[in-house]
């Protein structure tokens, strides 16, 4: 298994240039004269990225139950490649009525104008978790639903950590105590982290010591910081004394599979990883804890898709209707106990401890996670940071966030 975030940039090329390139060279998907709205019913139709057959049926499922009490149809569609199809398909004016858009390209959809902004038509919208309407907010406006999320925490191997003469008394909650334990665990000959070369790992350290790549408002690149250098400086110390290793130092291509393996005692991941373990490595015993602490407190990462309603949908009304559907409380643990995710509304929180009380640190995540970059065009500037962190362990922290910067504001018209 591959965790969603490692899949994104093979996927985001071709349709970026299919859908904004056409959306730039025609003042975006505000300028369609078709606005003739339905009120009758509705056919949707609905494409999703789907995780697999359990996540299919159970969105077709509920996708059914809703037409069958509203009287309306709606078509499932699962993408064999969602952003590619789905750019093609806003691109070329036939976009779906309902989509899966995911946060890291939520601010692509949202500035060309291809997303209806119906986020404050949905009922109590402050029970969303605070940091996932801040992923669907663009130019102070909710877009749409969040529909689920993901956080970072740290797994541990429970066999090897005891194998090495720790106990639960040793689980890191500072980066200090991550940098004991890592000494103690080099010492016995095992890597102590497996840790993804990517920023979609690595920027929970950022947001750990107060840090994060750009402002709030995702108007300005942030990255160039003393916060976000000692951030870097740290994660790189870990790397030169061995502690931790990437993915592809321990043989895997991806941390998951390098942790599954044995290859190190602990790893960095989101809830992902219990259907890959258990899928690909059902032996091995680990359990999940809070990432530790960074010298400005608790931070992790959030990785969030919404329901996007096309602004171009004849059937804006339904899909408003379908999505709310979708996004109530009992529907949402419905899709938790089908497919793994965690529900995007706090009220249902006590529910989700309650089912599945060892991904608590996951949805703890949630009031301290930050989410994506969320600002248009950064495809490139984000695949260059990439190269940089790959290069971090003999590279300089302060000049990879320079040119971050650099960048971003170029990306950004700056």
């Amino acid at each position: 298994m591959t965790p969603r975030t490692l899949t994104r940039a093979a996927v985001a090329g071709l349709a970026a240039v299919a859908l904004f390139g056409t959306a730039g060279c025609g003042g975006g998907f505000d300028d369609s004269k078709d606005t003739t709205q339905s009120s009758g019913p509705a056919s949707l139709q609905i494409l999703i990225g789907s995780s697999g057959d359990a996540e299919t049926t159970a969105v077709r499922d509920a996708a059914a139950k809703w037409a069958s009490a509203s009287g309306n149809t709606a078509t499932v569609t699962p993408a064999q490649d969602l952003t590619q199809q789905l750019g093609q398909a806003l691109a070329g004016g036939t976009p779906p009525d309902v989509f899966y858009v995911d946060a890291s390209r939520f601010a692509d959809f949202a500035s060309v104008g291809a997303l209806e902004p119906y986020g404050d038509k949905i009922s109590k919208t402050d029970d969303f978790y605070e940091s996932l309407r801040t992923a669907f907010t663009y130019d102070g406006k909710l877009y749409c639903a969040p529909k689920d999320f993901s956080t970072l925490a740290l797994e541990i191997n429970t066999d090897l950590w005891t194998k090495v003469g720790l106990t639960d008394a040793d689980v890191p909650t500072s980066w200090d105590q991550l940098t004991a334990v890592s000494q103690k665990i080099k010492a016995k000959g095992m890597v102590a982290l497996a840790l993804g070369d990517t920023r979609d790992r690595m920027g929970a350290f950022l947001v750990q010591n107060g840090g994060w790549l750009m402002s709030k408002d995702g108007k300005q690149p942030t990255a160039d910081t003393p916060q976000n250098v000692q951030a870097l400086q740290y994660v790189k110390s870990l790397l030169t004394s061995g502690y931790a290793k990437f993915p592809k130092q321990l043989d895997a291509g991806w941390a998951g599979e390098a942790f599954g393996k044995g290859k190190a005692v602990m790893t960095i991941e989101g809830n992902w990883i219990k259907g890959a373990l258990q899928n690909d490595f059902p032996n091995v015993k680990y359990k999940v804890v809070p990432l530790p602490a960074g010298p400005k407190g608790q931070g992790t990462l959030s990785f969030t898709q919404c329901w996007g309603i096309a602004a171009k949908s004849k059937y804006k009304e339904q899909a408003i209707k379908f999505v709310e559907a979708m996004t109530a409380g009992d529907q949402q643990m419905t899709f938790a106990k089908a497919f793994g995710v965690m529900p995007s509304r706090q009220s249902v929180r006590e529910q989700y401890t309650g089912a599945f009380p060892a991904d608590k640190p996951f949805i703890d995540g949630a009031g301290y996670a930050q989410g994506p970059v969320n600002a248009p065009k950064m495809d490139s500037v984000l695949r260059d940071l990439e190269a940089g962190l790959q290069g971090l362990a003999t590279g300089d922290p302060k000049t990879i966030l320079a040119n971050f910067d650099k960048n971003a504001k170029a990306a950004l018209g700056g």
